[in-house]
């Protein structure tokens, strides 16, 4: 069996790849989307052909050969974007840590260079791959040598594949032949001239008949059609040349051993940091033999690791802590899954230790716990990761006064997808540390700690060490960024007030919950039947694809876009074919009442605890913008707009004795906008206390305010909240079903009633393109690297997001802060009554009924003075025996 070699031309599938996935950094504001989608496309053509040797080959940025012969070859392409440049070098960087073949050489294409290699490894008796974009190569394809393009469908890479039949299946001429047809019509890409009015499908019918150029013009009295004919007399000189352009040099003097090209130690130590530092995430998991023990982390000569077992050593190693612990930080971590598995310290360059809860060496969770409580009380300073997962393990007294890196480090670059040990030792420490799903994915923690004693030290000490090391820097970075007091004041006290609400919970009526999903249940069966019957058959309502032909094919509704999977039956397609067909309705209906049933009904019921209360989790270090989100479940999500959705929340109820207030802010985000903007007609049109959406209709339509119409009412609040958020002319066009001409009217009326607006949102835009970045009131900084994108809908959408962010994020700051004092008053006061749920502008509190107006007054107060605005804040607090109605 012969050997088989692959061979990539390596620009055509990083630029392939560029355009093929939306524009992605990493934590140091490297491009990485291209490297990404190379290494996904090198990975699949690796693991289908499993090939013996490799190699990429690149253009070089010099003239070649081509160039000298015709000075325009080529000049009609567009520069490459910035976004890609960079990434250039940087896949190659990778690829030579992956110890892969690279081949580029000067006066030469990577088209020429992977022609040579081509034709000299067949010539060896090598089967030979070639996978390029660029279908130019379809002339090196034989029966021995394949041209594989690869194609992106739906997120997808497809390849296909070129052999010198499938060449001439394809294009009816033999791939030497693919050379004069592409000579004869040109080719705009490579601005090679060809002959004038010549097309595919001409010049294919030409070279069919003739094979090639020479013999076309040797029997150019019989060429047909005459005008082609015509042109290709007239142009003779210019239909060789452009053959010459368009062949591919099969003999460079190209410096090459194929046995050098072996690939086999790709996953190596090397290419596991890179793919670490671009955060290549989804690809690590091929280094599967590259982990905690080899990968670069803090080394042992450096820094010993040491596991400690038995209470009495471990009380000793406590009481020696707590004798230093305030002569320096103290870097800490507690290993916990539903209890206490053991705690990393680390005290600085020297030792760091793990002292391991072991029912064998009678040390417990709680002695663990203990111990870290002494130290907590006797030391001034330290730093941990997610410290929130840890409070319930601490002593209450003692759980102040603890510096959370994770959230220090999200404040700093709010854009990553996570903040664990490893990203944090990368970005702060320039360490590369493995995952924890690297090192044990979903596995148990206890079984690890048990079987891989080794392994556990090791990682979980890092976690305290980085704790420790980063703390200095990350804290300097905050101070020297100005969000230092942001640190202090409000993101590190809300982890307790989060602590605080996952903790509490809120109860759930269980016989109200399956009540509401009976309901749900008889509505979809009334709905399946009314569907069934206009459709005149049974089908599956829930597939797009038996519902796109019941919709397109035998109810024959317009417009229905097929795909290879069928019809597009999306929300947005159907919302449109309301009008059309009365089951339309009844099928949106049904897709409401069925994700209600699955999420809500059905989906909340699994989170429902042995108090009966649901224990969700709240998140501080996952939205840009600095607002909070709520997973297990997502109670932040509760429906509000249609009736039955809002039901749902009447199964929330308050314990016996209590009843629910619910505090929410009136349009915080339009009187932020006010506030920041300064412009004086909005805080004018805000203190008059009326209605600031007919105020603002009668403004900009020019009406009385008394005569202001429901639908210019209707027209000016969607320009009130879109002008929050950007909103385009399309955008608002879309919302109130007007023309995009109307939308812009309207936002232009806008912007010359309120100028300041318009002049803010301007300033925030260039300060995003200025500084890199947008602020809130309160010093949060909001990265924006879109908007220095070369893609036009990349960079409108940075442009949203510098308008948005500093209201959005400032209204966000505004009600953490609310939310830290109503929650710390509460407390001071030894009031029964607590804050159970924050929803964006919305505080729930489960307050006794004793207490219930001394909290309602208390509410208010902390919640208007949040803030010192040019607006005053407005609450309403609601009351009710369950959400439903305090809502």
């Amino acid at each position: 069996m012969s050997k088989k070699i692959v061979l990539i031309d390596g620009h055509s599938i990083l630029n392939r790849a560029f355009y093929a996935l939306p524009v992605l950094t990493n934590s140091e504001g490297l491009y990485t989307n291209a490297v990404l989608g190379f290494l996904n496309i090198l990975f699949k053509i690796l693991d289908e052909e499993k090939p013996d040797y490799l190699t990429i080959a690149f253009d070089v940025h010099q003239p070649t050969f081509r160039h000298e012969m015709y000075a325009e070859y080529k000049g009609t392409r567009k520069a490459m974007p910035e976004e890609l440049r960079g990434q250039v070098p940087l896949l190659k960087e990778v690829l030579k840590a992956m110890k892969i073949s690279i081949l580029e050489k000067g006066g030469y294409e990577a088209d020429d260079i992977l022609g040579t290699l081509a034709v000299r490894a067949e010539r060896e008796g090598y089967e030979v791959s070639v996978v390029s974009g660029d279908r130019d190569l379809l002339q090196l394809a034989t029966d021995t040598i394949k041209i594989r393009i690869p194609k992106t469908k739906k997120g997808g890479t497809e390849i296909e594949n070129y052999n010198t039949k499938d060449v001439m299946e394809t294009y009816g001429v033999t791939p030497k032949e693919f050379i004069d047809m592409k000579a004869l019509m040109g080719d705009a890409s490579d601005n090679i001239p060809g002959v004038p009015g010549i097309g595919e499908k001409t010049a294919a019918k030409i070279i069919m008949s003739f094979s090639s150029i020479e013999n076309a013009y040797a029997h150019i009295d019989e060429v047909t059609p005459n005008k082609a004919r015509e042109s290709m007399i007239n142009n003779r000189e210019q239909a060789y040349l452009s053959k010459t352009l368009a062949t591919i040099k099969t003999d460079c003097e190209v410096d090459y051993r194929i046995e050098d090209a072996d690939y086999q130690e790709i996953y190596n130590e090397d290419a596991y940091n890179y793919f670490k530092r671009l955060e290549l995430k989804s690809l690590l998991n091929r280094f599967s033999g590259v982990n905690a023990s080899n990968a670069k982390s803090k080394k042992e000569e450096e820094t010993k690791f040491e596991t400690i077992t038995g209470k009495k050593k471990a009380g000793e190693i406590f009481d020696a802590a707590v004798k230093v612990s305030g002569s320096g930080p103290v870097g800490f971590y507690l290993i916990t899954e539903g209890e206490v598995l053991g705690l990393a310290l680390s005290f600085g360059e020297d030792t760091c230790l793990l002292l391991a809860a072991e029912e064998a060496e009678a040390l417990s969770g709680q002695d663990i716990t203990a111990g870290l409580g002494r130290l907590l009380a006797a030391g001034k300073s330290f730093a941990t990761l997610h410290l929130k997962e840890q409070l319930v393990f601490l002593p209450e007294e003692v759980r102040e006064g603890i510096d959370d890196i994770a959230i220090a480090a999200y404040l700093l670059n709010p854009l990553q997808s996570s903040y664990e040990c490893d990203d944090i030792a990368r970005d702060y420490l320039k360490l590369t540390l493995p995952s924890q799903a690297e090192i044990f994915g979903k596995g148990s923690l206890k079984e690890f700690l048990k079987l891989k004693k080794e392994e556990s030290t090791a990682f979980f000490c890092n976690y305290a060490y980085t704790a420790l090391k980063a703390m200095p820097l990350v804290l300097e970075e905050l101070r020297l960024k100005g969000m230092d007091s942001l640190y202090n004041t409000i993101e590190m006290p809300l982890v307790y007030a989060l602590y605080d609400m996952e903790q509490r919970g809120i109860k759930v009526n269980k016989e109200e919950l399956k009540e509401y999903g009976d309901k749900l249940t008889v509505g979809i069966n009334r709905l399946e039947k009314e569907i069934y019957e206009m459709a005149g058959e049974e089908f599956n309502i829930n597939s797009p694809k038996q519902l796109g032909v019941i919709l397109f094919e035998k109810l024959h509704l317009p417009n229905g876009k097929k795909t290879k999977t069928g019809y597009s039956t999306s929300a947005e397609v159907l919302e449109k074919l309301q009008s059309e067909e009365p089951i339309v309705g009844k099928i949106l209906e049904y897709r409401q009442l069925t994700k209600l049933k699955s999420t809500y009904a059905d989906g909340l019921a699994v989170y429902i605890s042995n108090d009966g209360r649901i224990h969700g989790k709240f998140h501080q270090t996952i939205a840009a913008t600095g607002r909070i989100s709520s997973t297990e479940p997502n109670l932040q999500n509760i429906p509000i707009r249609m009736e039955l959705g809002r039901e749902i929340r009447k199964v929330f109820i308050p314990e016996e004795g209590y009843v629910f207030l619910d505090a929410d802010y009136s349009q915080i985000e339009l009187r932020v906008l006010a506030h920041m903007s300064g412009d004086e007609r909005l805080i004018e049109a805000y203190k008059e206390n009326q209605d600031i959406h007919r105020i603002t209709a009668s403004l900009v339509f020019h009406t009385p305010f008394e005569e202001v119409t429901s639908e210019q009412r209707r027209a000016a609040k969607a320009v009130n909240f879109g002008i929050v958020y950007g909103i385009s002319s399309f955008g608002l066009g879309q919302g109130l079903n007007i023309s995009r001409k109307e939308a812009e009217d309207y936002i232009n009326r806008y912007f010359d009633t309120y100028p300041g607006v318009k002049t803010f949102l301007d300033e925030l835009v260039n300060e995003g393109k200025t500084e890199g970045y947008v602020t809130t009131l309160y010093g949060r900084r909001r990265p924006i690297p879109e908007l220095t994108s070369s893609n036009f809908m990349t960079r409108s959408f940075g442009e949203r997001v510098a308008m948005n962010s500093p209201i959005q994020g400032t209204a966000a700051d505004i009600i953490k802060i609310a939310m830290i004092r109503v929650n710390e008053k509460l407390k001071a006061l030894k009031l029964r009554s607590r804050l159970i749920l924050q929803i964006h502008d919305e505080l729930l509190i489960e307050a006794h009924k004793e207490e219930a107006e001394e909290v309602r007054k208390l509410l208010k107060e902390e919640m208007q003075n949040a803030a010192e605005l040019l607006v005053t804040l407005e609450v309403d607090v609601n009351e009710g025996p369950n959400w439903y109605e305090a809502k």
